[in-house]
């Protein structure tokens, strides 16, 4: 079997055990619990929240976005900004429960922005819980994506445009009313919806810092359904419910715009001339240092209360061991089950463009992690073996299943370029000279697709091991890994404990990210975080 027809393969089981998945669910929900839908108060609550955050929160963050990423394209050679740039790809790997516990020390009630308006005799306590920290959290996290999103529209821009601006001597205004607003209206709308869905499938930030019942969004309700009332019926009827939503999302990002690309734009093709005059210079250097500012403050706070916390982890240690074997037990496995998946997926996606079923069946599997969202799966999952197996027994099964499934769309999205690009270059080359099979990816392949490769897996690896859902699901006194062990400590208050804890987690994903990209990818640099 060639590779293209492995990935079309992998492709049509993945989409097959969706599927089934949602089939379960269906078949488990009752005619009650799909009338509760319409009909229940409670969930026409939970309903409009959701909608509500996950609209806020995206907005918010492309506002920001929008003129961050307009100061870095504007100012493309000045010292650090690569180091930006590697910087905003921080909290695609990061932990979402250890920085939620940096988002807390900095915004909490007992943060350093309360004892700072202290110090200063004031009596003001910000209110972390309920809608203003999940928007806080949310916006913490895409605000450096979004940035990486909408970074390439600026690249597009031919270099004979901007000197034709200076020549014309066009305003900053003017070059952003008749050039870039243009370019925006394309990126936007794909980056809005994108963001939307991370934001409405948000499980650790919602369940953390909602606070109660009146800040509780689908995904979290799906989760009390199925772990906390074992409602199995309910909570596939919620799952069914949400999935619709998310397919409707995706379907107005597939029509309305244009596919976003991680791994291209990140530096201009021509000089920008507008951006040159003092005035220009201290505008856009303000802008990138408010947005870098409002991302690192949390990373900060968890790097030096979780330094303090190491000492409260001693007396832990021997849990905390543990949960570290367990992290890296479930998430290396899911990574390379991901990007395993991810690769022919990616190979297939590029050979077979000119098939219209092929490619809604590739892109189905390839936004298998959006459009199925953990809860669904899980709830799936429990529906179909409870009462057959033991589920504690097969847990780590299901957590591994389920956190590969999560993270394929970044192994898709990061190896589709790179194949493009290399399919592109090397295919007339390699059947000029007869090289196919074991022996093209060998001599071509494998040292052109490395960086991609490294960064798929790591990435992956890093996002498994810091994922809340699955485990949260799933896990157990006897499958306990960081993250619920994080999780658990800022339940009960033990923030010293959890500090340590925090850190641990954070240094963890992120020395297995780099080891594994560096590893495999070697020293040559993805485009992706360059």
């Amino acid at each position: 079997m060639t590779l293209p027809r492995l990935g079309l393969f992998l492709a049509a089981l993945i989409a097959a055990a969706i599927v089934a998945d949602y089939a379960t669910l269906l078949w488990g929900a009752t005619a009650a619990d799909l009338r509760d839908l319409t009909t229940d108060a409670y969930l026409r609550r939970v309903i409009g929240f959701t909608f509500l955050q996950a609209t806020l929160s995206a907005v918010i963050a492309l506002a920001a976005a929008i003129p961050a990423s307009r100061a870095l394209a504007r100012q493309s050679d000045f010292p650090g900004r690569n180091l930006i740039l590697q910087f905003c790809a921080l909290p695609m790997v990061m932990p979402a429960v250890a920085a939620i516990f940096g988002i807390v020390a900095i915004y909490g009630r007992s943060g350093y922005l309360a004892e700072l308006a202290g110090s200063f005799g004031s009596g003001w306590r910000p209110s972390i819980y309920g809608l203003t920290g999940i928007l806080i959290a949310h916006v913490f996290f895409n605000l450096p994506l979004a940035i990486r999103l909408l970074l390439p529209a600026w690249s597009t821009v031919p270099a004979e445009t901007w000197r034709l601006t200076a020549q014309l001597g066009m305003s900053s205004r003017q070059i952003f009313r008749l050039i870039e607003l243009p370019l925006l209206r394309q990126y936007v709308p794909a980056a809005l919806v994108f963001i939307f869905i991370l934001c409405f499938l948000s499980f650790a930030v919602v369940l953390t810092l909602g606070g109660g019942p009146r800040a509780t969004t689908l995904e979290v309700a799906i989760y009390q359904a199925l772990r906390l009332d074992v409602d199995l019926a309910r909570g596939g009827a919620l799952a069914l419910l949400q999935t619709v939503a998310c397919l409707a999302m995706v379907a107005i990002a597939w029509i309305t715009s244009r596919r976003l690309d991680f791994g291209r734009g990140t530096r201009l093709i021509g000089a920008r001339f507008d951006g040159m005059t003092a005035g220009a210079r201290m505008r856009d250097f303000a802008t990138i240092a408010l947005a870098m500012g409002f991302v690192s403050l949390p990373v900060a706070a968890l790097v030096f209360d979780g330094l303090r916390g190491l000492l409260f982890a001693q007396q832990n240690l021997p849990n905390l061991l543990d949960a570290c074997a367990v992290t890296l037990a479930l998430g290396l496995p899911s990574g390379v089950i991901a990007t395993s998946l991810g690769y022919p997926i990616a190979v297939a996606s590029d050979r077979l463009r000119g098939s219209k079923p092929a490619v809604m069946l590739i892109g189905v599997a390839g936004l298998a992690g959006v459009i199925a969202s953990p809860m669904a799966v899980g709830a799936g999952i429990t529906l179909a073996f409870t009462g057959r197996v033991d589920l504690f027994a097969i847990a780590p099964v299901g957590v591994i299943a389920m956190n590969a499934l999560l993270t394929l769309p970044f192994a898709v999205g990061v190896l589709r370029p790179a194949v493009a690009r290399n399919h592109a270059q090397y295919d007339r080359l390699c059947a000029g000279l007869g090289i196919a099979g074991w022996d093209r990816f060998h001599v071509v392949d494998w040292p052109m697709l490395r960086p991609a490769l490294g960064l798929a897996l790591g990435l992956t690896s890093a996002a498994s091991m810091g994922d809340l859902a699955a485990i949260a699901l799933f896990g157990n006194q006897d499958l306990t890994n960081l993250t619920l062990l994080l999780y658990n400590q800022i339940s009960a208050y033990r923030m010293d404990s959890a500090s340590g804890t925090a850190l641990v987690l954070l240094a963890l994903c992120l020395a297995t990210f780099a080891l594994i990209e560096r590893g495999i990818g070697g020293r040559r640099r993805s485009l992706a975080l360059s």
